[in-house]
């Protein structure tokens, strides 16, 4: 199978606000001297590891991200009848498997991935307590320290910094979504209106507020280092392969949940372009360090997307041994690409990523 597989990705979103600064105000960045609206890769894989297509397709393989480990011990401890402050003080030394734990707090310092196996091991451990009706000891909590196999967890790795040893890498890179054009970021002045008032003593509304909000083309890129994968899932490719397709059909189906409810900004990819190689991998961002001007910006950013490839390639060798094109722009033709290319369906692209070589 081939070692890496890159995604890019152009999608269009009408006025929405998906992924919002500390204002309030949908996320920015300058490229090439203009201002683009952004979605970072961290609402990205948070939107795309929610989703009911990777519940759906991965089941029981998902972890959770939380603080509440020990919190949630000690509630099940309190249940099956044991005291409080036990409870805490055998709950505290559980949580503090995961992550560093503050002085009379339950919760760890920082959002932990726990993998479903590890949270089995917490529950048999609290069933084990209660039972016994003893603290934990050294090697009872030993027992709680895996290697989580979680595909969620595979794919976008964890970091503990209280106990480095269960760190994964990480087998998917993310970057984050930019316009491929300039964009601002506009202000929606807006006022809601009391439904019983009469009009008779006021006729202003009852409330009034601002918005912000910004629409455009996004490109995202995103690579799978296929390899990795395997190995964080303990050889076991067909999870693996489950999890390449339910990642791919998320980041090309799913959008954002940032201020759906206001601006219903749901949208689906307009072009996916899917490399398979052992070649190293690149994003194609250069293609629009010039922001793209044209009245029809879909086919031109397309066109620009593969324009840059074929330069990379020209320069560098190929950069990919297979190439395959999702196109739902109704203008656009043919890929214009080097190499082996292949089109069709989201179906087909997922059949052809799972294809062995």
């Amino acid at each position: 199978m081939s070692h890496f597989i890159q995604l890019h990705l152009l999608t269009s979103y009408p006025p929405a606000n998906l992924n919002r600064d500390d204002l309030g105000r949908p996320k920015t960045a300058i490229m090439g001297g203009a201002k683009r609206l952004r979605v970072s890769s961290q609402s990205l894989k948070r939107t795309w590891r929610t989703s009911a297509l990777f519940e759906e397709a991965l089941g029981e393989h998902r972890g959770k991200r939380t603080k509440r480990v020990g919190i949630e011990a000690c509630d099940r401890l309190m249940e099956k009848g044991v005291k409080e402050k036990d409870a805490k003080a055998w709950a505290t030394e559980i949580a503090k498997v995961f992550g560093d734990v503050a002085k009379n707090e339950l919760a760890t310092s920082q959002l932990v991935h726990i993998g479903p196996e590890e949270q089995a091991a917490v529950d048999a451990l609290v069933e084990t307590l209660a039972a016994d009706h003893r603290a934990p000891e050294k090697d009872d909590l030993d027992l709680l320290r895996h290697k989580p196999a979680a595909a969620d967890i595979a794919l976008f790795g964890r970091m503990l910094a209280a106990v480095p040893t269960y760190n994964v890498e990480a087998a998917c890179q993310v970057a984050h979504a930019i316009t491929v054009h300039a964009a601002e970021v506009e202000d929606d002045y807006f006022t809601a209106v009391d439904d019983l008032n009469t009009g008779d003593e006021h006729r202003g509304a009852a409330h009034v507020g601002e918005a912000g909000f910004g629409a455009g083309l996004f490109y995202t890129y995103i690579c799978i280092d296929r390899a990795q994968l395997v190995d964080n899932l303990r050889g076991n490719s067909e999870l693996a392969e489950r999890a390449i397709a339910a990642l791919v059909e998320a980041a090309v189906r799913t959008s954002p949940k940032g201020k759906q409810n206001s601006f219903g900004s749901r949208a689906h990819a307009s072009y996916v372009l899917a490399e398979q190689g052992e070649q190293q991998p690149r994003s194609l961002s250069a293609a629009f360090l010039r922001p793209v001007q044209s009245q029809d910006q879909s086919l031109e950013a397309i066109a620009r997307l593969e324009r840059q490839a074929k330069a990379f390639d020209a320069a560098y060798g190929p950069g990919a041994e297979r190439r395959f094109v999702v196109s739902a722009e109704p203008d656009y033709t043919a890929p214009d690409l080097d190499g082996e290319v292949h089109t069709g369906s989201l179906a087909s692209l997922i059949e052809f990523l799972h294809t062995e070589q």
